[in-house]
């Protein structure tokens, strides 16, 4: 059901009080005042805000201006046959006061009795625990495409540019997720910069939504530069990905292929699971959005529930992309242990129902250390598409290893290095600690003024301690749980 039937609905089934979630207050003005012409012969609408009071009505112009306790009494004594809807305008703030949320409850009864409505306007939910069951909370949703359409057509035509329907259409899908205000001054942009809508807008449009990310401050916009020559080994991995790498293609939403929703790796630190995520989204030609899992927990009762809403919200108005949570078992860890009053519980609710039921192109690629603190909801199908486990390299992937970095720092002498004698060596040593010796020998060579050589690198695996020693229990155990079966192992043994 979309907003405007389910708001609809809503009035017309006497739901007296209605909260909705909207940072384009004057969008949904507009669309609030069009559904109440459309379906009412006749009716009333007052709109009230902190400084101006009551407008609508001439007489009661100004009305309870500063006082939102005299607002509710003005609602509770208008007296009218004819359907009237108060528009309350940031009322949210006001909802902590004892006094207004016993003068809402009280309200309540005489709404119910009368064709009066209440609507609420917010840009986030503030809801105390005494009104959540007077009160219908609903999220205004961002611009469709036909909207967005109709406002970039409108504005050209203000300014008299033309614009080819491939281009214009482009542009439509990248304006995807961004609010009317957002697009109007993107587009006003545009025209100041380039005269005309070109191809060359697309960047623009993308940089306004990579503020919008930085004004989060919980989500991350990260270059993804990695392909997937620079993984070595982890070849189930590898097909897994190529067979869906056209996906999120036009030709796939025609050929009726559902849009992947994620991906969840598992194993040892340091042996390509965040490395991973970014070549997803190169290997993709995606935008890749990192989640620091930390900032979700707020300080204020309800913040963190809001920024979960946040993210989500911001996450899919840049979609298609992918969205790497990294280290998600640190967030989750002892879930409903923590004596936080259930704010991490009500967290992992809101985002495993959201994985779950999400049908935007967001794409989440999940990593972990510890499968183990890891709830055992989120690793029931049906949240992501599948769970690898990624192990410590064999023989041949330490190889690929070696010739991936050896390679990138010295592409015309990889002959001078004995990679098969360097892998044998490294045994148990994951990726990152491969890469390590490597930098260590370069360190030493150039300390010495010379290129490093093979015994610079035999010289540094032997003076590593791999954490595979260090912490050996721990890996152990993780390893043979990975061989039970239980989940799919991202290398080809």
């Amino acid at each position: 059901m979309n907003f405007i039937k389910e708001l609809e609905l809503l009035l017309k089934s006497r739901h007296s009080i209605v909260y909705i979630i909207t940072y384009e207050e004057e969008r949904l003005e507009y669309a609030f005042k069009t559904l109440i012409e459309n379906k009412y012969d006749t009716s009333f609408i007052f709109c009230w805000d902190f400084i101006t009071g009551f407008q609508g009505n001439p007489n009661d112009y100004g009305v309870a201006s500063k006082n939102p306790l005299l607002a509710l009494d003005f609602i509770e004594k208008f007296d009218s046959e004819i359907n009237t809807f108060f528009i309350l305008k940031d009322f949210n703030v006001f909802l902590n006061d004892t006094s207004v949320i016993r003068k809402m409850r009280n309200l309540v009864r005489n709404l119910n009795q009368s064709s009066k409505n209440i609507v609420i306007i917010a840009s986030e939910l503030n809801l105390p625990n005494s009104l959540q069951e007077i009160v219908t909370v609903l999220n205004f949703p961002l611009p469709n495409t036909s909207e967005i359409r109709n406002e970039i057509i409108l504005l050209l035509n203000k300014f008299n540019k033309p614009v080819d329907d491939f281009l214009l259409n482009k542009i439509i899908k990248s304006c995807q997720g961004l609010s009317i205000e957002r697009i109007r001054r993107v587009v006003f942009k545009i025209l100041i910069e380039y005269k005309n809508l070109s191809f060359k807008s697309l960047e623009l449009i993308l940089n306004e939504k990579k503020n919008i990310i930085n004004q989060t401050q919980i989500l991350e916009f990260c270059p993804p530069e990695a392909t997937l020559k620079d993984i070595g080994g982890l070849d189930n991995l590898k097909e897994w990905l190529n067979l869906r790498s056209k996906s999120f293609s036009e030709q796939a939403a025609l050929y009726g292929l559902p849009s992947p929703k994620g991906l969840m790796l598992v194993g040892i630190q340091g042996t390509g699971k965040s490395l991973t995520a970014k070549v997803v989204a190169n290997e993709w030609q995606l935008p890749l959005l990192r989640l620091d899992v930390g900032k979700l927990f707020g300080g204020v009762v309800g913040e963190s529930e809001s920024r979960v809403r946040q993210m989500i919200q911001v996450a899919e108005s840049l979609a298609p992309c992918v969205l790497w949570i990294d280290e998600i078992d640190k967030a989750f860890r002892g879930l409903g242990m923590s004596g936080d009053s259930g704010t991490s519980s009500r967290v992992f609710a809101s985002f495993i129902t959201w994985l779950s039921e999400k049908r935007s192109q967001v794409f989440v690629v999940a990593t972990a250390n510890d499968i183990y603190s890891l709830p055992p909801e989120l690793l029931r199908k049906g949240r992501f598409d599948e769970v690898f486990f990624i192990s410590l390299p064999t023989y041949k992937e330490r190889k690929d290893i070696f010739r991936v970095h050896i390679s990138r720092l010295r592409p015309t002498k990889i002959e001078n290095y004995d990679i098969s004698e360097l892998s044998k060596i490294s045994d148990n040593f994951s990726g990152a600690e491969i890469q390590q010796c490597i930098v260590e020998a370069m360190y030493k060579a150039f300390s010495e003024e010379r290129d490093f050589c093979n015994q610079d690198i035999y010289e540094a695996v032997e003076s590593m301690v791999p954490l595979s020693y260090t912490h050996s229990e721990s890996i152990e155990s993780i390893q043979n749980w990975a061989l039970t079966g239980k989940i799919r192992s991202a290398s080809r043994i």
